[in-house]
């Protein structure tokens, strides 16, 4: 179901969730690639760190890729991310033109591609997103559940 070039990119965005961890924030990484498969943003969550709750890994992955390729469009590109996005990140998933979107673990709190919302398929909207999710569904969970086990 999963390629080993994707199974690499996910293992980059699960780097980017450890770092998170260390840093005493909630576990979540996300990478950008070009169509080519370079990697040209990547984001973890940092809220704390910025002291500011828009610091998700996703929103810091898209501007970082904008940053980088110098353009608000995404158009071709792929996001690969520990957990499904909450509403805010779905949304501006679909307003940077992402093609497609990987996660690996499902948010049955918050998620918005699948758990409680579908904002990456909603017709509504002038632009859809592909999904796919479980890859390493099993190490971003666990990674998750470590995190929060040492908050209690």
């Amino acid at each position: 179901m999963f390629s080993i070039e994707e199974k690499k990119l996910m293992e980059e965005a699960l780097k980017e969730a450890e770092l998170a961890f260390k840093e005493d924030e909630v576990p979540v990484g996300a990478i950008i690639v070009n169509e080519k498969g370079e990697i040209i943003g990547r984001g973890r969550n940092q809220i704390i760190k910025f002291k500011d709750p828009t610091a998700h890994a996703e929103i810091l992955a898209i501007r970082d890729a904008c940053k980088n390729i110098g353009n608000f469009r995404l158009i071709g590109c792929k996001m690969f991310v520990t957990l499904e996005p909450c509403a805010m990140c779905a949304y501006a998933i679909v307003l940077a033109r992402l093609e497609e979107v990987i996660f690996a673990t499902e948010d049955p709190r918050t998620g918005a591609c699948g758990s409680i919302y579908n904002l990456l398929h909603e017709k509504k909207f002038n632009h859809q997103v592909k999904i796919k999710k479980g890859l390493y569904k099993e190490k971003a969970s666990m990674l998750l559940k470590d995190f929060f086990k040492n908050k209690r």
